[in-house]
């Protein structure tokens, strides 16, 4: 891939999520990069690297949504500094146990040499908690 600047990366990645375009999420994260999930949920870890992060992170967790309930993501806001991009989205889907899951989401993303080198995800863990873990 050329190389692109960091706010394209970035706008790159979260459209390719809305379009379920897994070659290019994968592309877009560097081999060795990190995602900072924040909380105490199931799913609240540092999770690093490319495989991982897509993987187990990003694909695995749609085993908490019910079949063809998914959350549909959406773009609100993306502001660039340098390397570092902090993009806001909205989550919308129906959770495996039938819950509706509506949550507002932001990460800070750095890239480096046209690739998401890390990211720092805030979003309500609580609801994130009630929703997809009631039982937990």
């Amino acid at each position: 891939m050329n190389e692109l600047d960091p706010k394209t990366v970035v706008v790159r990645y979260v459209n390719a999520v809305i379009e379920g375009d897994l070659a290019v999420i994968r592309d877009s994260f560097a081999e060795d990069a990190t995602w900072e999930y924040p909380g105490d949920l199931p799913l609240s870890r540092v999770w690093t690297g490319r495989d991982a992060i897509v993987d187990d992170f990003l694909v695995g967790a749609g085993r908490f949504f019910a079949p063809g309930g998914a959350p549909k993501v959406t773009l609100t806001n993306v502001l660039a500094d340098g390397d570092q991009v902090l993009a806001e989205w909205l989550a919308d889907g129906t959770a495996a146990g039938g819950g509706h899951y509506d949550n507002r989401c932001a990460g800070i993303f750095t890239v480096a040499d046209g690739r998401i080198t890390s990211v720092r995800e805030y979003l309500d863990t609580r609801m994130v908690g009630r929703v997809l873990f009631p039982e937990a």
